[in-house]
């Protein structure tokens, strides 16, 4: 079942990043790999910034989660991790699909550039990679994270964005 999370999913949509997260380590720089990957106040503070995170439930247990974000004129889907034991069952395209309908603007994704996985499930689902010059532009402008890691990150998009939205 999809549903919208509640504050008192907090330390489940907390363990579930951090479990899902560990695929990074060894993959993305190290110098930008912590323990955990993301901190409670960096949760909180994604939170309230305005991720609003959904789940996708089986039998009351959160098998998965993902964040949309309002951004002016486009929408972001955020923090997009599923249950390591219950990785490729279709959990993550059942989220996508349902918030990518939530709305009409233009939906942008931001993900390492190495983690070469998550790239390949976003083009699966029809997103599409855009160019190095668009990326930075585009991380800088709707993203809050560090420069370094606007250079090792990619950003693809869905079919309502033209280069010309922003």
């Amino acid at each position: 079942m999809l549903q919208r999370c509640t504050p008192t999913d907090f330390r489940e949509i907390f363990e579930i990043i951090n479990d899902a997260a560990s695929v990074y380590k060894g993959v993305i720089p190290s110098d930008c790999w912590h323990e955990p990957y993301m901190s409670e106040q960096d949760l909180k503070t994604q939170i309230d910034e305005g991720v609003d995170f959904w789940s996708y439930t089986n039998d009351g247990v959160i098998m998965g989660v993902m964040g949309i974000q309002d951004r002016a004129e486009v929408t972001l889907i955020r923090h997009a991790y599923v249950r390591t034991v219950v990785r490729n069952k279709g959990i993550g395209g059942k989220l996508l699909a349902y918030l990518v309908n939530l709305t009409s603007k233009p939906v942008l994704i931001g993900t390492w550039a190495a983690a070469t996985w998550a790239i390949e499930f976003y083009q699966k689902h029809d997103f599409r990679l855009l160019p190095e010059e668009e990326k930075n532009r585009l991380l800088l402008r709707y993203w809050s994270i560090p420069l370094r890691q606007v250079e090792t990150s990619v950003v693809l998009a869905n079919a309502e964005w033209k280069n010309e939205t922003v």
